[in-house]
């Protein structure tokens, strides 16, 4: 029998105990992960002194992590909510992108869609972070290290011919732009062109409006891209926001758009129907946000492919996007914790 699917009533809320039937079929969804791929470090020391050569501080070292970041934490959400899931991305033949790479082996992932180029630099973010005895660690320093060159034409057609062959039997495509080059546009129309009825979601760190036409549905966009997408200031105007909003919508002609709003919680835009504001799932003093984009673009892509309505499947998302910024660094959100969250939200609701 088929499962029933719960629809949202006029007023744009949901019944939540519904949601954990969409939840429950996110088990072997196969969703392709395209994007940039970053390796995110951690660096942990103790502050031992003060310098005498400059004023900062001196950290003794204590331990390094090395978790996926970027479009890697999608990929990585997409496994810790139970999905399979094939990366598509490319990384260099250094540490990091060894490191990436390996961490997806040891999660039984498909790592055949990663490609390594020779010379390349993995994009990497080295965040040191500062504690005292006792006390949690604070970032007091952020390094990046990027690509200084683009793909060469060569791996680009690599990366098409990988996406395509890995589309042909996939439940929807979560692409994740974070500026360094691996996804354009023009490989998203040969390699969805042919799909009908497939969730193709975005989240777009600069170049939102030019994925126009390009076979996108759905995109999750934060506040802060909004504003800089139509060079505004949006904070408490939610008329601002609904002119931003409905004309991201209308330009890239997709099904849905979700804006995350960090403390003032999501606003879901559907063509020809009102737009829906949901409020921040538990605490809005956030621990950490880094990464909950990650966390909220599979959340909603896996509730989209699961059979979910939009607004439905931002619920879903704004849950895990609840949760996942409770947790310090680069972090996921597991079905079972969703699950849990639901269920708790089902049981307060109905109280």
């Amino acid at each position: 029998m088929k499962p029933r699917k719960p629809h949202a009533n006029s007023s744009g809320s949901v019944d939540l105990r519904a949601l954990a039937e969409f939840v429950e079929r996110f088990e072997g969804k196969r969703i392709v992960a395209l994007g940039d791929f970053v390796a995110d470090y951690f660096q942990y020391g103790d502050i031992s002194r003060v310098s005498r050569e400059a004023p900062v501080l001196i950290l003794r070292h204590r331990e390094t992590h090395v978790v996926p970041g970027g479009g890697a934490n999608a990929a990585n959400n997409f496994v810790a909510l139970g999905a399979r899931v094939f990366p598509v991305s490319v990384v260099g033949d250094d540490d990091a992108g060894e490191a990436l790479v390996q961490s997806f082996r040891e999660k039984k992932v498909d790592v055949s869609g990663i490609l390594r180029v020779k010379g390349r630099v993995t994009p990497t973010k080295m965040r040191f972070l500062a504690a005292w005895t006792h006390t949690v660690g604070q970032q007091v320093l952020r390094v990046d290290y990027e690509p200084q060159t683009p793909l060469g034409e060569s791996e680009r057609k690599k990366v098409e011919q990988v996406l395509v062959s890995h589309m042909k039997n996939a439940g929807a495509l979560a692409i994740s732009d974070y500026g360094f080059g691996v996804v354009r546009p023009e490989m998203l129309r040969y390699a969805t062109g042919r799909k009908r009825n497939f969730p193709v979601t975005l989240d777009s760190r600069y170049t939102l409006t030019s994925y126009a036409h390009s076979g996108v549905t759905a995109a999750t966009p934060n506040e802060p891209e909004m504003e800089a997408l139509h060079h505004t200031t949006i904070g408490r105007n939610t008329a601002e926001l609904e002119r931003c909003g409905r004309a991201t919508l209308k330009d890239l002609k997709l099904a849905s758009l979700v804006v995350t709003r960090g403390k003032d919680g999501m606003a879901v835009f559907q063509p020809g129907m009102a737009t829906t504001h949901i409020p921040v799932h538990g605490s809005d003093q956030a621990v950490d946000v880094t990464g909950a984009g990650d966390t909220v673009l599979a959340a909603y892509t896996l509730g989209l492919a699961a059979g979910a309505s939009p607004l439905e499947a931002a619920h879903i998302a704004n849950i895990a996007g609840g949760l996942v910024v409770m947790k310090r660094g680069t972090a996921t959100v597991s079905r079972s914790e969703l699950l849990d969250a639901i269920h708790e939200a089902a049981s307060e609701v109905s109280s």
